[in-house]
């Protein structure tokens, strides 16, 4: 059996469909007036369905030559079945496709899933922000991995 994926743009639309992934991914979601003060302007983003059923998406933001990856997310049900290594090497393209010549972002440094599939796409650590992130606990902050990968 094959599986029909497909990507499509974010818009201001897909909001209401997004926040629920979004929630079940973070321990600090973005709220939704975040969220959709990244659609448009500098920011692209895509969706990305399985069967014509919503799995994740991705944020991007694309200023001069630069592309930072503001947010990542597949649906909890659907992670560890290679829906984040597609989603990633969309964004990858279209910011390639923009012009960018490095691409920027950060992760948990307890995200160890995360940093995984970002460094076999070649991305690689550049520094720490130290206690960027409010721990998912709720009690202290979380170091923030930033990575980069030039293109």
């Amino acid at each position: 059996m094959t599986t029909s994926t497909s990507f499509s743009p974010i818009t201001t639309s897909d909001i209401n469909n997004l926040m629920p992934i979004e929630n079940a991914c973070h321990s600090h979601p973005w709220s939704e007036k975040t969220f959709t003060s990244c659609i448009g302007g500098r920011y692209f983003g895509e969706k990305i369905e399985q069967q014509q059923c919503l799995v994740g998406f991705y944020v991007g933001e694309f200023v001069i030559d630069e592309a930072t990856l503001m947010d990542i997310c597949v649906t909890p049900m659907m992670q560890g079945k290679g829906l984040g290594k597609l989603l990633l090497n969309q964004f990858i393209q279209q910011a390639k496709h923009k012009g960018a010549v490095k691409i920027w972002l950060e992760v948990r440094a307890k995200n160890i899933a995360a940093q995984m599939l970002y460094m076999n796409a070649g991305f690689v650590e550049t520094s720490r922000r130290t206690g960027y992130y409010p721990s998912s606990s709720g009690f202290g902050y979380e170091d923030a991995i930033v990575m980069c990968l030039s293109l």
